[in-house]
Protein backbone atom coordinates (compact mmCIF):
# COMPACT_ATOMS: atom_id res chain seq x y z
CA UNK A 1 0.00 0.00 0.00
CA UNK A 2 0.90 3.35 -0.38
CA UNK A 3 0.45 6.27 1.84
CA UNK A 4 0.20 9.85 1.05
CA UNK A 5 0.43 11.90 4.29
CA UNK A 6 0.85 16.08 4.80
CA UNK A 7 -1.06 18.58 6.16
CA UNK A 8 -4.24 19.26 5.53
CA UNK A 9 -4.85 20.93 2.11
CA UNK A 10 -1.63 20.56 1.26
CA UNK A 11 -2.97 18.99 -2.57
CA UNK A 12 -2.99 15.54 -1.34
CA UNK A 13 -7.25 14.50 -2.55
CA UNK A 14 -6.36 16.51 -5.42
CA UNK A 15 -2.88 14.13 -6.55
CA UNK A 16 -4.99 10.95 -5.89
CA UNK A 17 -8.26 11.12 -7.16
CA UNK A 18 -5.93 11.00 -10.67
CA UNK A 19 -5.61 7.30 -9.79
CA UNK A 20 -8.84 6.35 -8.56
CA UNK A 21 -10.97 4.05 -11.31
CA UNK A 22 -13.01 1.23 -11.39
CA UNK A 23 -11.21 -0.98 -10.13
CA UNK A 24 -9.39 1.65 -7.24
CA UNK A 25 -12.81 3.54 -6.26
CA UNK A 26 -12.26 7.01 -4.36
CA UNK A 27 -13.30 6.56 -0.97
CA UNK A 28 -13.62 9.53 1.44
CA UNK A 29 -13.50 9.34 4.89
CA UNK A 30 -14.34 13.00 5.09
CA UNK A 31 -17.89 12.06 4.03
CA UNK A 32 -20.14 11.29 7.12
CA UNK A 33 -21.84 8.76 5.64
CA UNK A 34 -18.45 6.73 4.66
CA UNK A 35 -16.75 7.63 8.07
CA UNK A 36 -19.85 6.19 9.98
CA UNK A 37 -19.75 2.71 7.62
CA UNK A 38 -16.17 2.30 8.07
CA UNK A 39 -16.25 2.74 11.81
CA UNK A 40 -19.00 0.70 12.91
CA UNK A 41 -17.46 -2.48 10.90
CA UNK A 42 -13.83 -1.47 9.82
CA UNK A 43 -13.44 -5.51 8.97
CA UNK A 44 -16.70 -5.49 6.35
CA UNK A 45 -15.79 -2.20 5.13
CA UNK A 46 -12.39 -3.69 3.11
CA UNK A 47 -13.22 -7.42 2.91
CA UNK A 48 -14.77 -7.01 -0.46
CA UNK A 49 -12.34 -4.25 -2.15
CA UNK A 50 -9.83 -5.37 -4.30
CA UNK A 51 -8.23 -1.93 -3.96
CA UNK A 52 -9.34 1.05 -2.90
CA UNK A 53 -8.24 5.34 -2.38
CA UNK A 54 -8.95 5.96 1.01
CA UNK A 55 -8.91 9.88 2.01
CA UNK A 56 -8.32 11.07 5.52
CA UNK A 57 -7.37 7.52 6.94
CA UNK A 58 -6.43 9.25 9.95
CA UNK A 59 -10.18 9.52 11.21
CA UNK A 60 -10.14 6.47 11.27
CA UNK A 61 -6.72 4.25 12.18
CA UNK A 62 -8.07 1.29 12.72
CA UNK A 63 -8.32 0.28 9.47
CA UNK A 64 -4.79 0.29 8.77
CA UNK A 65 -4.67 -3.39 10.55
CA UNK A 66 -7.61 -4.30 8.42
CA UNK A 67 -5.78 -3.16 4.95
CA UNK A 68 -2.76 -5.04 6.41
CA UNK A 69 -4.52 -8.06 6.83
CA UNK A 70 -6.28 -7.63 3.14
CA UNK A 71 -2.20 -6.77 1.74
CA UNK A 72 -1.35 -9.93 3.79
CA UNK A 73 -3.61 -12.46 2.08
CA UNK A 74 -3.10 -10.62 -1.64
CA UNK A 75 -0.17 -9.51 -1.95
CA UNK A 76 -0.75 -7.67 -5.51
CA UNK A 77 1.08 -3.99 -5.15
CA UNK A 78 -0.68 -1.20 -5.53
CA UNK A 79 -4.23 -1.99 -4.37
CA UNK A 80 -4.57 0.72 -1.77
CA UNK A 81 -3.79 4.33 -1.90
CA UNK A 82 -4.66 6.21 1.06
CA UNK A 83 -3.87 10.12 2.08
CA UNK A 84 -3.75 11.01 6.15
CA UNK A 85 -3.80 14.46 7.45
CA UNK A 86 -1.63 13.21 10.16
CA UNK A 87 0.83 11.11 10.87
CA UNK A 88 -0.75 7.72 12.15
CA UNK A 89 2.42 6.23 11.67
CA UNK A 90 3.21 7.72 14.94
CA UNK A 91 1.38 5.29 16.34
CA UNK A 92 3.12 2.19 17.67
CA UNK A 93 0.73 -0.48 16.79
CA UNK A 94 0.16 0.55 13.59
CA UNK A 95 3.57 1.56 12.29
CA UNK A 96 5.49 -1.38 13.80
CA UNK A 97 3.05 -3.70 12.27
CA UNK A 98 3.23 -2.20 8.88
CA UNK A 99 6.61 -2.56 8.28
CA UNK A 100 7.49 -3.86 4.67
CA UNK A 101 4.02 -3.69 3.71
CA UNK A 102 4.01 -0.04 2.99
CA UNK A 103 5.67 2.98 1.12
CA UNK A 104 5.22 6.83 2.54
CA UNK A 105 5.35 9.81 0.79
CA UNK A 106 5.34 13.28 2.42
CA UNK A 107 3.57 15.95 0.45
CA UNK A 108 4.23 19.45 1.86
CA UNK A 109 2.67 22.85 0.14
CA UNK A 110 4.11 23.84 -2.93
CA UNK A 111 7.85 24.91 -2.99
CA UNK A 112 9.04 27.78 -4.73
CA UNK A 113 10.74 25.87 -7.78
CA UNK A 114 6.74 23.56 -8.36
CA UNK A 115 5.46 27.25 -8.35
CA UNK A 116 8.07 28.57 -10.84
CA UNK A 117 8.24 24.95 -12.76
CA UNK A 118 11.89 24.46 -11.93
CA UNK A 119 13.82 21.55 -10.93
CA UNK A 120 14.11 21.95 -7.26
CA UNK A 121 17.64 20.24 -7.32
CA UNK A 122 19.36 23.48 -4.68
CA UNK A 123 20.15 19.97 -2.85
CA UNK A 124 21.91 17.92 -4.69
CA UNK A 125 23.77 20.76 -6.10
CA UNK A 126 24.76 22.10 -2.63
CA UNK A 127 26.14 18.20 -1.70
CA UNK A 128 27.71 17.63 -5.40
CA UNK A 129 29.55 21.15 -4.87
CA UNK A 130 28.15 23.02 -8.06
CA UNK A 131 28.67 26.25 -8.78
CA UNK A 132 25.89 28.67 -7.22
CA UNK A 133 23.63 29.74 -9.73
CA UNK A 134 22.46 33.56 -8.56
CA UNK A 135 19.58 34.37 -11.15
CA UNK A 136 16.44 35.90 -10.54
CA UNK A 137 17.39 36.74 -7.31
CA UNK A 138 14.37 38.12 -5.28
CA UNK A 139 14.89 40.36 -2.85
CA UNK A 140 13.13 43.02 0.04
CA UNK A 141 9.20 43.75 -0.20
CA UNK A 142 9.19 40.53 -3.13
CA UNK A 143 10.70 38.65 -0.72
CA UNK A 144 8.35 39.46 2.30
CA UNK A 145 5.81 38.85 0.33
CA UNK A 146 6.60 35.32 -0.71
CA UNK A 147 7.35 34.58 3.17
CA UNK A 148 3.76 36.16 4.09
CA UNK A 149 2.49 34.13 1.12
CA UNK A 150 3.49 30.52 2.44
CA UNK A 151 2.99 27.39 -0.34
CA UNK A 152 -0.49 26.08 0.56
CA UNK A 153 -2.37 26.20 -2.80
CA UNK A 154 -5.69 27.96 -1.40
CA UNK A 155 -3.03 30.84 -0.16
CA UNK A 156 -1.48 30.86 -3.08
CA UNK A 157 -4.52 32.08 -4.94
CA UNK A 158 -5.85 34.65 -2.81
CA UNK A 159 -4.18 38.04 -3.71
CA UNK A 160 -5.90 39.72 -0.79
CA UNK A 161 -3.81 40.07 2.35
CA UNK A 162 -6.25 40.01 5.13
CA UNK A 163 -8.64 37.14 2.60
CA UNK A 164 -5.58 34.78 3.41
CA UNK A 165 -4.90 35.84 6.77
CA UNK A 166 -8.38 34.45 7.50
CA UNK A 167 -8.30 31.54 6.02
CA UNK A 168 -5.42 30.49 7.80
CA UNK A 169 -7.07 31.49 11.18
CA UNK A 170 -9.92 29.29 9.84
CA UNK A 171 -7.51 26.58 8.89
CA UNK A 172 -6.11 26.33 12.17
CA UNK A 173 -9.13 27.14 14.09
CA UNK A 174 -10.44 23.79 12.20
CA UNK A 175 -7.71 21.30 12.74
CA UNK A 176 -7.49 22.21 16.01
CA UNK A 177 -11.41 21.66 16.54
CA UNK A 178 -11.73 18.75 14.81
CA UNK A 179 -8.92 16.63 13.83
CA UNK A 180 -7.12 16.31 16.92
CA UNK A 181 -10.11 14.22 18.45
CA UNK A 182 -9.20 12.31 15.72
CA UNK A 183 -5.59 11.14 16.83
CA UNK A 184 -5.20 12.08 20.24
CA UNK A 185 -7.43 12.67 23.85
CA UNK A 186 -6.77 16.09 25.11
CA UNK A 187 -7.78 16.78 28.39
CA UNK A 188 -7.93 20.64 27.72
CA UNK A 189 -8.91 21.55 24.21
CA UNK A 190 -8.94 24.88 25.14
CA UNK A 191 -5.42 25.06 26.02
CA UNK A 192 -3.87 24.23 22.30
CA UNK A 193 -5.10 27.41 20.47
CA UNK A 194 -3.13 29.41 23.12
CA UNK A 195 0.21 26.93 22.54
CA UNK A 196 0.26 27.62 18.95
CA UNK A 197 0.14 30.57 19.61
CA UNK A 198 2.83 31.02 22.13
CA UNK A 199 4.53 28.38 19.73
CA UNK A 200 3.83 31.27 16.82
CA UNK A 201 6.03 33.88 19.06
CA UNK A 202 8.71 31.59 19.90
CA UNK A 203 9.19 29.81 16.57
CA UNK A 204 12.89 28.92 15.53
CA UNK A 205 14.22 29.72 19.32
CA UNK A 206 15.23 26.67 21.71
CA UNK A 207 12.31 24.48 22.84
CA UNK A 208 11.89 25.26 26.65
CA UNK A 209 8.95 22.90 27.92
CA UNK A 210 9.10 24.13 31.00
CA UNK A 211 9.08 28.15 30.19
CA UNK A 212 5.63 26.71 28.28
CA UNK A 213 4.19 24.75 31.03
CA UNK A 214 4.05 27.76 33.39
CA UNK A 215 2.81 30.42 30.90
CA UNK A 216 -0.47 27.83 29.76
CA UNK A 217 -0.62 26.53 33.49
CA UNK A 218 -0.43 22.84 32.51
CA UNK A 219 2.50 20.15 32.90
CA UNK A 220 5.75 19.87 31.19
CA UNK A 221 4.80 16.11 30.44
CA UNK A 222 1.29 17.96 29.20
CA UNK A 223 3.36 20.22 27.13
CA UNK A 224 5.06 17.23 25.47
CA UNK A 225 1.73 15.71 24.57
CA UNK A 226 0.74 18.40 22.83
CA UNK A 227 3.95 19.81 21.12
CA UNK A 228 4.01 15.81 19.22
CA UNK A 229 -0.01 15.88 18.55
CA UNK A 230 0.70 19.13 16.62
CA UNK A 231 3.80 17.94 15.20
CA UNK A 232 1.70 14.71 13.94
CA UNK A 233 -0.41 17.35 12.39
CA UNK A 234 1.71 18.92 10.54
CA UNK A 235 1.63 22.20 12.04
CA UNK A 236 5.19 22.46 13.56
CA UNK A 237 8.32 20.68 12.70
CA UNK A 238 10.50 19.77 15.48
CA UNK A 239 14.43 20.31 14.04
CA UNK A 240 16.95 18.30 16.53
CA UNK A 241 20.49 19.32 17.67
CA UNK A 242 23.61 18.80 15.34
CA UNK A 243 26.54 17.14 17.17
CA UNK A 244 29.91 16.12 17.15
CA UNK A 245 32.66 14.68 19.32
CA UNK A 246 34.98 17.52 18.17
CA UNK A 247 33.23 20.25 20.27
CA UNK A 248 31.82 19.16 23.82
CA UNK A 249 30.26 22.57 24.65
CA UNK A 250 27.04 22.40 22.09
CA UNK A 251 23.74 22.57 22.89
CA UNK A 252 21.61 19.56 22.20
CA UNK A 253 17.85 21.19 22.89
CA UNK A 254 15.45 20.85 19.62
CA UNK A 255 13.97 23.96 18.30
CA UNK A 256 10.55 23.89 16.76
CA UNK A 257 9.58 25.48 13.40
CA UNK A 258 6.07 26.32 12.27
CA UNK A 259 6.07 24.32 8.43
CA UNK A 260 4.64 26.76 6.63
CA UNK A 261 6.01 30.86 6.50
CA UNK A 262 2.36 31.44 5.46
CA UNK A 263 0.59 29.94 8.26
CA UNK A 264 3.15 31.62 10.82
CA UNK A 265 3.09 34.94 9.52
CA UNK A 266 -0.70 34.84 10.16
CA UNK A 267 -0.56 34.23 13.17
CA UNK A 268 1.75 36.50 14.04
CA UNK A 269 0.09 39.18 11.98
CA UNK A 270 2.74 39.88 9.95
CA UNK A 271 2.06 42.77 6.76
CA UNK A 272 5.17 42.02 4.06
CA UNK A 273 6.12 45.61 4.57
CA UNK A 274 9.96 45.89 3.30
CA UNK A 275 11.48 44.07 6.02
CA UNK A 276 14.47 46.57 5.95
CA UNK A 277 12.15 48.19 7.81
CA UNK A 278 11.76 45.83 11.00
CA UNK A 279 14.20 42.89 10.22
CA UNK A 280 13.89 41.74 13.99
CA UNK A 281 10.15 41.17 12.92
CA UNK A 282 11.10 39.68 9.81
CA UNK A 283 13.93 37.37 10.43
CA UNK A 284 11.79 34.18 12.42
CA UNK A 285 9.88 34.75 9.39
CA UNK A 286 11.90 34.04 6.58
CA UNK A 287 14.13 31.37 8.94
CA UNK A 288 10.67 29.24 9.47
CA UNK A 289 10.25 29.68 5.26
CA UNK A 290 13.87 28.39 4.33
CA UNK A 291 13.04 25.30 6.72
CA UNK A 292 9.99 24.92 4.81
CA UNK A 293 11.92 25.08 1.94
CA UNK A 294 14.56 22.76 2.47
CA UNK A 295 12.47 20.12 4.16
CA UNK A 296 10.62 19.74 0.67
CA UNK A 297 13.38 20.24 -1.29
CA UNK A 298 14.90 17.03 0.72
CA UNK A 299 12.10 14.99 -0.24
CA UNK A 300 13.03 15.54 -4.16
CA UNK A 301 16.80 15.09 -3.41
CA UNK A 302 18.83 12.13 -4.79
CA UNK A 303 20.88 12.18 -1.30
CA UNK A 304 19.21 11.21 2.15
CA UNK A 305 19.81 13.90 4.34
CA UNK A 306 19.05 14.71 7.85
CA UNK A 307 17.82 18.15 8.88
CA UNK A 308 19.37 19.50 12.33
CA UNK A 309 20.41 22.92 13.74
CA UNK A 310 23.94 23.89 16.00
CA UNK A 311 24.64 25.82 18.43
CA UNK A 312 27.33 26.24 20.79
CA UNK A 313 27.23 27.28 24.45
CA UNK A 314 29.03 30.58 23.58
CA UNK A 315 25.93 31.03 21.14
CA UNK A 316 27.70 30.87 17.83
CA UNK A 317 24.94 29.08 15.67
CA UNK A 318 23.85 27.98 12.41
CA UNK A 319 20.12 27.94 11.53
CA UNK A 320 19.82 24.41 9.47
CA UNK A 321 22.47 21.81 9.02
CA UNK A 322 22.33 18.91 6.33
CA UNK A 323 23.69 15.81 6.73
CA UNK A 324 23.81 12.96 3.72
CA UNK A 325 24.34 9.70 4.50
CA UNK A 326 27.97 9.67 3.67
CA UNK A 327 28.29 12.59 6.70
CA UNK A 328 29.04 15.36 4.77
CA UNK A 329 27.43 18.43 5.91
CA UNK A 330 25.86 21.97 4.48
CA UNK A 331 25.29 24.60 7.04
CA UNK A 332 22.84 26.96 6.21
CA UNK A 333 22.21 30.29 8.15
CA UNK A 334 19.48 32.51 7.37
CA UNK A 335 19.43 36.41 7.96
CA UNK A 336 17.10 39.11 7.50
CA UNK A 337 19.24 41.92 6.45
CA UNK A 338 20.74 43.30 3.22
CA UNK A 339 24.38 43.97 4.68
CA UNK A 340 26.57 41.21 6.23
CA UNK A 341 29.14 41.23 8.78
CA UNK A 342 31.97 39.14 9.92
CA UNK A 343 29.97 38.03 13.09
CA UNK A 344 27.46 36.90 11.03
CA UNK A 345 29.60 33.82 9.33
CA UNK A 346 30.63 32.26 12.92
CA UNK A 347 28.67 30.21 13.30
CA UNK A 348 29.26 28.51 9.69
CA UNK A 349 33.12 28.28 10.90
CA UNK A 350 32.56 26.47 13.92
CA UNK A 351 30.59 24.19 11.98
CA UNK A 352 33.33 23.74 9.75
CA UNK A 353 35.77 23.25 12.26
CA UNK A 354 33.46 20.57 13.85
CA UNK A 355 32.62 18.93 11.09
CA UNK A 356 36.06 18.89 9.42
CA UNK A 357 36.67 17.56 6.16
CA UNK A 358 32.54 16.47 6.10
CA UNK A 359 32.04 20.45 5.73
CA UNK A 360 30.94 20.43 2.57
CA UNK A 361 29.66 24.39 2.25
CA UNK A 362 28.57 26.73 4.35
CA UNK A 363 25.81 28.83 2.78
CA UNK A 364 24.36 32.91 4.43
CA UNK A 365 21.06 33.11 2.86
CA UNK A 366 19.98 37.25 3.47
CA UNK A 367 18.08 39.74 1.57
CA UNK A 368 20.48 40.16 -1.44
CA UNK A 369 20.88 39.58 -5.29
CA UNK A 370 24.66 38.82 -5.04
CA UNK A 371 27.18 36.12 -4.43
CA UNK A 372 29.33 37.23 -1.36
CA UNK A 373 31.98 34.29 -0.87
CA UNK A 374 33.94 34.95 2.59
CA UNK A 375 36.54 31.46 2.27
CA UNK A 376 36.90 28.82 -0.07
CA UNK A 377 33.67 26.83 1.55
CA UNK A 378 31.43 29.76 2.91
CA UNK A 379 29.58 32.17 1.06
CA UNK A 380 27.24 34.76 1.48
CA UNK A 381 23.60 34.15 -1.79
CA UNK A 382 19.94 35.99 -2.24
CA UNK A 383 17.69 33.53 -0.24
CA UNK A 384 16.11 32.45 -4.03
CA UNK A 385 19.54 30.32 -4.50
CA UNK A 386 17.10 27.83 -3.16
CA UNK A 387 15.32 27.47 -6.90
CA UNK A 388 17.55 29.73 -9.27
CA UNK A 389 17.99 27.10 -12.21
Amino acid sequence: MVLVVGPRQAGKTTLVRKFANDQRPFLSLDDPVTLANAKSDPVGFIRNLDGAVIDEIQRVPELMLVIKQSVDANTAPGRFLLTGSANVMALPTIGDSLAGRIEIIELFPFAQAELLGRKGDAIDRFFNNEPLKITDAVVGHELAELVARGGYPEAVARKDDRRRAKWFNDYVALILDRDVRDISTIDQLEKLPQLVRLLAEQSGQLSNHTNIASALQISRATVGRYLETLERLFLIDTLPPWFSNRISRLIKTPKHHFLDSGLLSALRQFSPAPPQADPDRFGPLLESFVGAELRKLIGWSDHRVTLSHFRTKEGDEVDFVLEDQQGRVVGIEVKASATLRRGDFSGLRKLEAAAGDKFARGLVLHDYDGLRPVSERISGVPVSVLWST
